[in-house]
């Protein structure tokens, strides 16, 4: 099997074929967005400094440092995937607001993700945690940094990435949820599990 490389723009036609559990790399350009930026896009009506259109945001709060021969410049010591779900309260929103085609983060995401992904073409995938420096390797260049005054972990860092990944699909454009589905089988299976184990506990009265 051939490795799927997503290159930014992210078309629609790039992202229809993938369903969940499909496994890809990105090419291009990923960018750094947490919860300070969904709420200062969304909540609070400011403008984006970077056009999303396209691209790819990472659910991430890296640790970047400064180049000692280039002031203002920085590289990547390490990057590793926030907890996607704190952003469900406003992704739907963000997806729409923006046009970006791929999210990146750590677990699953909630039904109103789901829904602004079937809804516009957007993908959510997940980065395996634990793998902070392999995804530091990943990045060619920090081509500028956006909102520093919201901190290192929450500004929007602009990164040029070769094969960014493994990045498994857990949200496609028609609305599958991997983690959903996983937590229906899960329970599908508990019920039958537990009842078995049951008959051969005892407890104390």
């Amino acid at each position: 099997m051939s490795k799927k490389i997503l290159t930014t723009p992210i078309k629609n036609e790039d992202l229809e074929s993938l369903t969940i559990g499909d496994v890809v790399f990105l090419n291009g350009y990923l960018v750094t967005s947490r919860d300070d930026v969904h709420h200062r896009h969304i909540t609070q009506g400011k403008e984006l400094p970077v056009d999303l259109a396209g691209k790819a945001i990472f659910h991430a709060g890296p640790i970047m440092q400064e180049k000692k021969d280039e002031p203002g410049k920085y590289e990547v010591i390490s990057i590793g995937p926030t907890t996607s779900m704190r952003m469900e309260k406003l992704q739907k929103e963000f997806i729409e607001a923006t046009g970006l085609k791929l999210v990146v983060g750590k677990g699953g995401m909630g039904p109103k993700t789901a829904e602004a992904c079937q809804a516009n073409k957007t993908v959510h995938t997940v980065f395996p945690g634990g793998c902070a420096v392999l995804a530091a390797s990943r990045v060619e260049e920090v081509e500028s940094v956006e909102w520093l005054d919201l901190g290192m972990p929450e500004a929007m860092w602009v990164m040029r990435v070769k094969e960014f990944g493994p990045l498994i699909v857990s949200i496609d454009t028609k609305g599958n949820n991997l983690f959903e589905k996983n937590k229906a089988m899960f329970n599908e299976k508990k019920e039958t599990v537990v009842a078995e184990i049951i008959k051969h506990v005892d407890y104390l009265d």
